[in-house]
């Protein structure tokens, strides 16, 4: 294993640009840019809670959760959901730090732990704070991965958090670079599979706000056991070159969905829905309105704005170029 040193001070983590890698970065570049071009950064209302719904299902069903995707969309619509008390105390833990990413750090130590600490509440007594004991990684009979000692931990949390802070570094790679080392270095007594997943989004959004609202986990829990051979094969191989692989192939695949699901309903109803999450409670005009669709015509955009106004959706001000329309609650 080939170690090297930035000029920050870090200690690199060993890692090859493949060429599959440099083939996906190409790919996911050139999805991103398509993302732009139809601004869906921020996805439509309904396919962001879907997405978050399946996010946060999907993180909790490979740790071994039982609860269903409705008994968590009951449980984030504040509804009744019967199932065990651990399962659900996990669920509610989750949707709560799920809905305040945007107002951590992923370069915080502090907010690491502060993520740590609410996702594992009333689960483990040590929520929120490093491992202070050995722990290995057991899959059936066998100790799959055996962590360092928990006196490296805090170190070597600083070293990765000062890697993912360099510029210098792409983030697309930078966040699977950081899942890899943060499961290698295994920094809590327990939950540190969803926090590795979760993180990385987090990484991803500073640079990409759509990663916000994007289901990797989905993905990750749908491709399960080769996440988990990739962990394997990296540790053995002591570098994570085919963990990046294998998270950029999803990451591409996300993005895919996202792009196939924005063509297919491009409508009346999801232009509409499209216009009141950008717009919310501000004031537009029909220029703002075709600046934010992109593909359709003035004509197209005079006829749904009217629409929306002869349904009551759209509330109407001004006159010809005067007019300014806002979305009725």
């Amino acid at each position: 294993m080939i170690l090297s040193y930035d000029t920050m001070g870090y200690q690199k983590p060993p890692y090859q640009i493949s060429n599959v890698i440099l083939k996906l970065i190409h790919e996911i570049s050139h999805k991103l840019g398509e993302v732009n071009t139809l601004n869906l950064s921020k996805p439509a209302t309904e396919l962001r809670k879907n997405n978050r719904i399946k996010s946060i299902f999907s993180s909790l069903a490979i740790e071994g959760n039982s609860l269903s995707l409705d008994q968590i969309t009951s449980i984030i619509n504040n509804e009744r959901v019967i199932g065990p008390k651990i399962d659900i105390v996990e669920a509610k833990n989750a949707i709560e730090v799920y809905n305040s990413l945007s107002n951590l750090s992923p370069y915080s130590k502090a907010d690491l732990k502060k993520a740590h600490k609410g996702l594992m509440k009333n689960i483990t007594k040590d929520a929120g704070k490093f491992r202070t004991r050995g722990v290995g990684i057991v899959k059936g009979e066998d100790v799959a991965h055996l962590a360092l000692p928990a006196a490296f931990v805090p170190k070597q949390i600083d070293n990765i958090l000062l890697y993912i802070k360099d510029k210098n570094e792409l983030a697309l790679i930078k966040s699977c670079v950081f899942h890899y080392e943060f499961e290698f270095i295994h920094p809590f007594s327990d939950g540190n599979g969803r926090m590795g997943r979760l993180w990385q989004t987090l990484i991803l959004m500073q640079d990409f706000s759509v990663f916000q609202f994007l289901p990797i986990e989905h993905l990750i829990k749908n491709n399960q056991s080769e996440y988990y051979k990739t962990l394997s094969i990296s540790d053995k191989q002591g570098h994570s070159t085919v963990f990046i692989e294998f998270m950029l192939l999803l990451i591409n695949e996300s993005l895919e969905e996202l792009l196939n699901v924005s063509h297919v309903k491009d409508n009346f109803e999801s232009r509409i829905e499209k216009a009141r999450s950008n717009f919310e409670d501000n004031q537009f005009s029909r220029l703002d309105y075709m600046k934010l669709q992109k593909t359709i015509s003035s004509s197209k955009a005079s006829r749904d704005l009217k629409k929306a106004v002869d349904q009551r959706i759209l509330n109407k001000e001004g006159d010809k170029r005067t007019t300014k329309y806002k979305f009725n609650k």
